[in-house]
């Protein structure tokens, strides 16, 4: 989860305005978090109140619940229109959308399971409850995927082969060949694969994150989704996750440290479900969005 928070703080500042190479400052007085993190915060509160063998149709309602709890506490935070209308639905639907979004929540998902085949499936249902367009699905899955298989000692030639052969993007293509002519681009499958790419010819994971904005466009979303694999594959200092936690709030934080937890399979403390969720009152000023 660090690697995607990391990726949408420091994408953030280029989002609208695109870099198109590797030098610049990581952070700024400008870096904050967006929509990006707050989705990814939500699909892991989600999954902390589960157990790892709930169904489909108890994972999906945890889902929703938590990211309307989430997304209604940060109205400001990059929601797009058919995300916000959603979020203020009396009966939230999905709405066909292929875009981003599923592919940059989905990261607690590739963190938690102990198979691929779980990994998957959960990745498809955390992306349905809105983005149930079968390149949205896939943009979620794939990069849960990337994820898992990082995280469990897997070569890069051996996750670019998986997701070429089970997802069909191409992974061939450089970031050089990419960039030339790369634009803002919302959806799943004209962002995912570039941001998977983005890991591929990392050298570290500050070099993953550098990749992904330097091709511009959605700048935020692709570090979020480049970061997320990187992480898993080469760690993430200590440093940064400190820069990390001095730009959440700790309503943010506390959901952040127990699913730490949870992945480590330690105790989570015997704190109940509203008590740990501490008041978002004070988010626009406190969390900067």
């Amino acid at each position: 989860m660090y690697g995607a928070i990391l990726g949408d703080i420091i994408g953030s500042v280029y989002e609208r305005d695109s870099i198109k190479k590797k030098d610049f400052p990581l952070f700024s007085k400008e870096s904050r978090f967006t929509d990006d993190t707050m989705m990814t915060i939500a699909v892991a509160d989600a999954l902390i109140n589960v157990t790892k063998n709930t169904d489909k149709r108890e994972i999906k309602s945890e889902v929703i619940r938590s990211m309307r709890f989430w997304g209604n506490k940060s109205p400001n935070a990059g929601y797009g229109h058919a995300f916000r209308k959603w979020l203020k639905s009396d009966d939230p639907k999905p709405y066909k959308s292929y875009g981003n979004g599923s592919a940059m929540r989905v990261s607690p998902v590739g963190w938690l399971y102990d198979d691929l085949y779980r990994t998957r499936e959960v990745a498809r249902w955390t992306a349905e409850v809105t983005h149930n367009h079968s390149e949205g699905v896939k943009g979620a899955e794939s990069v849960a995927s990337a994820i898992f298989l990082a995280r469990n000692g897997k070569s890069k030639d051996e996750i670019k082969n998986y997701i070429e052969e089970n997802f069909s993007y191409d992974l061939s293509r450089s970031l050089d060949e990419i960039r030339k002519t790369y634009e803002f681009e919302v959806s799943c499958q004209k962002s995912v694969p570039e941001s998977i790419i983005a890991f591929l010819e990392s050298n570290d994971f500050e070099d993953a994150i550098r990749n992904a904005i330097s091709l511009g466009g959605d700048a935020d979303t692709q570090a979020a989704i480049a970061g997320s694999i990187a992480e898993a594959f080469y760690g993430v200092s200590d440093e940064l996750k400190t820069e990390v936690r001095n730009r959440l709030n700790e309503s943010l934080i506390n959901v952040l440290d127990r699913f730490q937890r949870l992945i480590k399979n330690e105790k989570l403390p015997n704190t109940d479900y509203e008590d740990y969720k501490i008041s978002l009152i004070q988010m626009e000023t406190c969390c900067r969005i």
